[in-house]
């Protein structure tokens, strides 16, 4: 119920918010039209030839042009084309956005700027108490209600948040108007450039506002209507600073001619406000209008150029004869600047593109330029800071970095730009001889703004120079990488060599040596007693004939330990083979005791397997032996695959895999619990001694799988 009510409320004020902006509108358009009479019959009757105060400036009227009545009709025809255009996208406001609040605001706006901003309806009105009232109230409210637009759209908050108190002065500044009845810059005795300040300062903040929108909080829609409302306030601005020097007396004759112009002009520049806005208020389909905006700077620039060589020729040109109204002197400099008019426009055009989208027209010269730096003895690094400086400035991009695979891991090799969150980057492979080497990343030119075919293109040709250069950079990486695993290899290996002596020199010392002296002793002390005592010689005898043999089985296991004989004897399988039948008779004899299926064993292999080397086939027997205790004691298995192989690129694979419980952390756990066995961690690092890969894991129908691959 209450939600029920709440939106009847909300289309309750809704429908009265929408009643009172129609009715204002209407009522504007009325008294408006309903003053164009008089506003000619004031230009006619002392306006142009006498000036209407601050309103209408004093004009003459040159022979041979139109008569008084002609230049008063096209004033009007002008003043009132340029408030139509306000009407007329008012009305498309309100028949398209009616519903929505900013809709209704723009039309407003659009209203009452259009019919305050021309001198045509405070001239009508001059002398007429409530009439000169209404259109101050609708002169106060144009500029609020503009500015209120401008700093609210598209989503209707003030951003950044100060600029609702700019709002704030525009307003005072708007009744203090009101209250002066028009005349506040007059009676605070100040120029018209203090005016044109505030007014121009005021502009800028709007537009500051919409950049700062566009740059900071919009979406990528928003910010395409933020960009057609920046692009008709700007030319707006411009075209009011522009006119507003030029209507100062020094600049001109004073004729109503120039009048004419100085006027069509001024109203065709602000009326690209009221079309831009409704185009970004009506975002069904929004066109790009960033074309829009080259040609624009374009032909601006290409008009103050052709200006400036103009009066130049016709300067110098007039100190070289003598004159500047020669007709030969004009015809010279209009001669000079159409031969110019061509090369000068291809050149703007050209630099105005580059300065705002890149250097699409000219991948060559962009080749050429990497080229020439990629010649240079550069070292690879270099060369790949070359490539994404120049895909940066080609193409206008705030970042650009490429990132290549090091190992098992991505390296960032070289970055140019700001740094942006890698998530706001978009990827772009680098590919060479059909392999992806890297990955190139960059950031668009503003928030949400996609890159064109013509970026798409110029990309493509800087990734196809990029392939060879990033795959030097790859290979001499992975060279200090392999160099790097080389030198820890060595030191790996020089350690455990070590370590490996050390062993042995304390078996050797601490066991060995002080048997052999004990032997040495009772050979001594036996053959003293020989002659003496020869049944204690032989008890002696006896005793020594144990301690050799004791010393002998000692020496045979720290062979064993270096390498098992087995190998030697019976091959990689054929020890394997004996060791696990030796493993197994304990546990066999357990199961027929308790009742349960014993653990079967089966090895498959290549009979017979190629020769390897001695320390792969230690390993292999090593891993293959650990394995399978780790299954007797903690799978719970009843059967165990032992599989070795050789694959196609001549590497010994090592596979145990079991149908046990595949509880992988138990078996971890009763490894660094019981310190006999060499251990999951040691398998491992095994394995990486000769440079393998080895992988411990649950099998996907249970059990465990351990995979060794040994290069041979």
């Amino acid at each position: 119920m209450e939600a029920h009510s709440h939106r009847l409320k909300q289309r309750l004020l809704g429908g009265g918010l929408q009643l009172i902006v129609i009715t204002f509108c209407i009522l504007t358009m009325f008294t408006y039209m309903s003053s164009i009479p008089g506003y000619y019959e004031a230009m006619v009757s002392r306006c142009i030839l006498q000036g209407c105060g601050s309103l209408v400036a004093p004009m003459t009227i040159p022979d041979g042009g139109l008569a008084l009545e002609g230049y008063a009709l096209l004033l009007v025809l002008i003043d009132s084309g340029f408030t139509f255009v306000f009407y007329a996208t008012s009305g498309v406001m309100l028949w398209k956005a009616y519903r929505e609040p900013m809709g209704l605001l723009a039309a407003a706006a659009m209203v009452a700027f259009g019919t305050s901003f021309p001198s045509l309806a405070m001239t009508a009105s001059a002398g007429n108490g409530l009439a000169e009232l209404w259109f101050m109230l609708i002169s106060t409210l144009g500029w609020a209600l503009l500015s209120l637009f401008i700093f609210l759209f598209p989503d209707g908050r003030f951003v950044p948040g100060w600029t609702r108190f700019v709002f704030l002065l525009v307003v005072a500044v708007g009744v203090l108007q009101l209250v002066y009845r028009g005349q506040l810059w007059s009676s605070l005795e100040m120029s018209a450039y203090v005016q044109l300040v505030w007014y121009v300062g005021s502009t800028v903040i709007l537009i500051y506002s919409q950049v700062y929108r566009f740059r900071y909080v919009s979406r990528p829609v928003e910010r395409q209507q933020t960009k057609w409302v920046v692009y008709g306030v700007s030319i707006g601005v411009v075209g009011f600073v522009s006119m507003s020097i030029l209507f100062d007396p020094a600049f001109h004759d004073g004729s109503a001619l120039t009048y004419v112009y100085l006027n069509a002009v001024l109203n065709a520049s602000l009326a690209a406000i009221p079309i831009t806005l409704m185009i970004a208020l009506l975002r069904q389909r929004l066109w790009n209008i960033d074309p829009l905006v080259v040609r624009t700077i374009v032909y601006a620039a290409l008009s103050v150029c052709v200006v400036l060589l103009y009066v130049s020729a016709v300067l110098y040109l007039g100190q070289l004869f003598g004159t500047r109204d020669s007709l030969v002197v004009q015809l010279l400099a209009t001669g000079f600047v159409a031969v110019a008019f061509a090369p000068l426009k291809e050149w703007l055009q050209r630099r105005v593109k580059r300065m705002m989208k890149g250097r699409h027209d000219d991948p060559y010269a962009v080749l050429l330029e990497l080229g020439n730096q990629l010649i240079q003895p550069l070292l690879p690094e270099a060369m790949v800071d070359a490539v994404v400086r120049t895909v940066r400035e080609s193409l206008r991009l705030p970042h650009a970095s490429i990132s290549i695979g090091v190992g098992s891991h991505s390296k960032v090799v070289a970055s140019s730009g700001v740094s942006i969150p890698m998530e706001k980057l978009h990827a772009h492979p680098i590919i060479h001889q059909g392999e992806q080497l890297g990955t190139l990343y960059i950031a668009s030119r503003s928030p949400g703004e996609s890159f064109t075919a013509e970026d798409g293109k110029l990309l493509d040709v800087l990734l196809r120079q990029a392939g060879p250069i990033v795959h030097n950079v790859s290979t001499t990486l992975g060279m200090k990488l392999l160099a790097e695993d080389l030198q820890q290899s060595r030191e790996r290996l020089v350690l455990a060599r070590e370590e490996e002596r050390r062993q042995i020199r304390n078996n050797l010392h601490d066991d060995l040596a002080p048997r052999l002296a004990a032997l040495a002793l009772n050979v001594s002390t036996a053959q003293k007693y020989v002659e003496k005592n020869p049944a204690t010689a032989l008890e002696l005898l006896t005793d020594l004939r144990q301690m050799i043999r004791a010393t002998v089985n000692d020496i045979r296991v720290m062979v064993h330990d270096l390498r098992p004989p087995a190998l030697d004897e019976l091959g990689l399988i054929g020890a394997i083979q004996e060791r696990i039948h030796q493993l197994l008779k304990p546990v066999q004899l357990l199961a027929e005791e308790q009742g349960s299926e014993p653990l079967r064993v089966r090895v498959e292999a290549p009979h017979p397997l190629p020769d390897l080397p001695a320390a792969v086939e230690v390993a292999a027997y090593r891993i293959v032996l650990e394995s399978v205790v780790n299954v007797i004691k903690h799978a719970q298995a009843t059967s165990c695959t032992v599989r070795l192989d050789v694959s196609m690129e001549q590497q010994l694979i090592v596979e145990v895999t079991d149908n046990g419980s595949g509880d992988i952390g138990a078996a971890v756990a009763a490894a660094k619990a019981d310190k006999t066995g060499i251990g999951h961690q040691s398998i491992r690092e095994r394995v990486a001694e000769l440079g393998g890969q080895c992988s411990i894991e649950r099998s996907s129908g249970g059990g465990t799988r351990v995979l060794a691959v040994l290069p041979r």
